[in-house]
């Protein structure tokens, strides 16, 4: 797989021109980094919170609006600036490493922010909203609530003044949307109307459940009396005053003008500069050079070689009729939902960590010092797992459970290998303790990330799960997910797929109803690119350590693998590429 970093080449070529005597002052790249943190931070106060920085809690930043993403440009140029005078040379590895990311962070803002694609975790600049976890005004009731450190009373102030800022963000993306229905570049109306069902509650909710509410529903016994009723006084005027107004008039805003003057195809293709924004999107989410056809063929022969596994193991089973009867079978046999109780499905879940504890030692030598834990949530999101929010916190696998008799257990295993352990609990935990600039901390590159996930999912044979070989169906079923997802992401956005052959090619290659397949491929149009990281980056993994098994014969040791995979953290394909082809050579001369 050929790699794409156009920025880190140029980037790159004028670090290798520039001559630091030249600058008055010599630059210390650590201290550069320290210093882009703090100003970082001052322009995106939530992400702060998130980073454990809570110098900022009662600030939010309109991340959608002009003046934002003027300051931010200005502040990506300022240190891109700034780094043309270090000298790379006499930078040791790990900061070399360091600087090739910060640069291409840089540089991939730069271009995003200035050509208005926007953000996907942001807000895309002409539809900021949208039905996925992303969206922030999704984001700010269900995540923001949750996260809020309170351990003063000044805490629960500041996050009214939070409240009250929700108003104006909603106001300047009314405002980008009205431009973006004049450009042709919206959100298509099938999916936006996802998004009422989830404004509709924020408006109507009772306040004792309302989410906006939940900091103060059952508050510190450290706290006064008449402090707790001053705050839950507050609070409700916050909610009414400023909250649920700004969320009626976003959603009266979306039925009266956006839905219905909203196109009615699916992809980027058919928005104005589509199809150069669909580009972009595949490279930051992949850090290749890959296009949406390559993508396609690639997706079209993993979906071919997967269904060939299905149809080998429903044989193994004994099952009598083609795969899509199988389909029918795991999703509804009986056998699949033994639960009675939400405690039950916890408890099997943390069952799976006892079973791989000896194999886990045999396989990773470096493993997390942050605690784990595993909560449910309400059945209406993912599940998802959270990292730490610092060195000493601990990661959290929430399991969406619902009617515990309706829990199907048959994809159980491989989704506590991807969302736990050795999935994103390793790597994220690892990588918030690892020794690297505050800004690796949290550093997003979504190949690396997901494709660790799915890669973690292939580990569960060696692990000493998946002998039930229903459990191994449901690695399959994960699997045969993201590679429908190189399909059909490139077919909508690059092909011209329309919403139903896309709906059509999921249920036709995976076990799953209507209304999921349906809420798969909404997800996929309003979140272009993001769905094709998880399978490009486990096959460039794979690939990696086939290579090194090649190669370094007996001298290839698993753990010295996945450690070499883990230890610095997030990385784009090409380095961590570059990382494993140094090791082989170091390790067999």
């Amino acid at each position: 797989m050929k790699t794409f970093i156009l920025s880190i080449v140029v980037f790159s070529f004028f670090l290798g021109c520039a001559h630091p005597q030249e600058h008055a002052k010599a630059i210390n790249l650590k201290t550069l980094l320290e210093q882009y943190s703090k100003d970082y931070h001052k322009l995106n106060p939530l992400e702060a919170t998130f980073n454990g920085v809570n110098d900022y809690n009662d600030q939010l930043a309109i991340r959608i609006g002009e003046s934002y993403i003027e300051n931010m440009m200005a502040l990506n140029q300022k240190y891109l600036d700034s780094l043309i005078f270090l000298d790379r040379q006499g930078l040791i590895d790990s900061e070399q490493i360091s600087l090739d990311l910060f640069g291409l962070k840089l540089t991939q803002e730069m271009e995003m922010l200035g050509k208005k694609f926007g953000h996907f975790q942001q807000g895309y600049f002409y539809r900021p909203v949208n039905h996925f976890v992303w969206s922030f005004p999704q984001r700010f009731a269900e995540i923001v609530p949750n996260i809020v450190p309170l351990d003063y009373e000044s805490d629960y102030y500041n996050f009214i003044e939070r409240m009250k800022v929700f108003p104006s963000w909603v106001d300047q993306a009314i405002a980008n949307m009205n431009v973006g229905l004049e450009l042709q570049n919206t959100n298509p109306k099938q999916a936006m109307e996802r998004v009422l069902d989830q404004l509709k509650p924020i408006v109507e909710e009772e306040m004792d459940n309302h989410p906006f509410y939940k900091p103060v529903l059952y508050l510190p016994d450290w706290l006064e009396s008449e402090s707790k009723a001053q705050l839950r006084a507050e609070y409700k005027a916050a909610i009414n005053d400023f909250i649920k107004p700004a969320y009626k008039k976003l959603y009266d805003y979306l039925v009266s003008e956006y839905i219905p003057n909203a196109q009615e195809s699916a992809g980027l293709i058919n928005n104005k500069n589509g199809i150069e924004e669909y580009q972009f999107w595949l490279r930051f989410f992949t850090n290749t050079d890959l296009t949406g056809d390559s993508i396609f063929e690639i997706g079209k022969n993993e979906v071919q070689r997967i269904r060939h596994e299905m149809d080998s193991l429903k044989t193994a089973v004994s099952f009598r009729g083609d795969l899509k009867d199988f389909f029918h079978h795991i999703r509804t046999d009986p056998k699949f939902f033994p639960f009675t109780t939400e405690q039950e499905i916890l408890d099997r879940y943390r069952s799976f960590q006892n079973a791989m504890d000896t194999k886990l030692k045999e396989m990773f030598n470096l493993t997390p010092q942050a605690g784990f834990k595993i909560e449910s949530r309400a059945s209406a999101a993912d599940a998802e797992y959270y990292g730490p929010q610092d060195e000493n916190g601990y990661g959290i696998f929430y399991v969406s459970v619902g009617d515990p008799k309706e829990y199907n257990c048959f994809k159980m295993e491989s989704l506590f290998l991807h969302e736990a352990i050795p999935g994103h609990h390793f790597q994220v935990a690892l990588q918030i303790e690892a020794d690297i600039p505050k800004f690796r901390k949290s550093y997003y590159d979504g190949a690396y990330q997901e494709g660790w996930g799915l890669y973690a999912e292939s580990l569960g044979t060696e692990l000493g799960l998946y002998k039930d070989p229903y459990q191994y169906m449901g690695r399959l079923t994960k699997e045969m997910e993201r590679a429908v997802r190189l399909v059909v992401d490139t077919g909508i956005h690059s092909k011209g797929w329309s919403r139903e052959r896309a709906i059509q090619y999921v249920l036709d290659n995976q076990p799953i109803t209507e209304s999921e397949a349906e809420l798969q491929v909404d997800r996929y149009i309003v979140i272009p690119g993001q769905a094709v990281s998880y399978k490009i980056g486990e096959l460039k993994i794979l690939e990696l350590r086939t290579r090194a098994e090649k190669q370094l014969g007996d001298r290839f040791d698993i753990k010295d693998f996945h450690d070499q995979i883990l230890k610095d953290g997030v990385l784009p394909l090409n380095i961590l590429e570059e990382r494993i082809n140094q090791w082989i050579q170091e390790k067999g001369s």
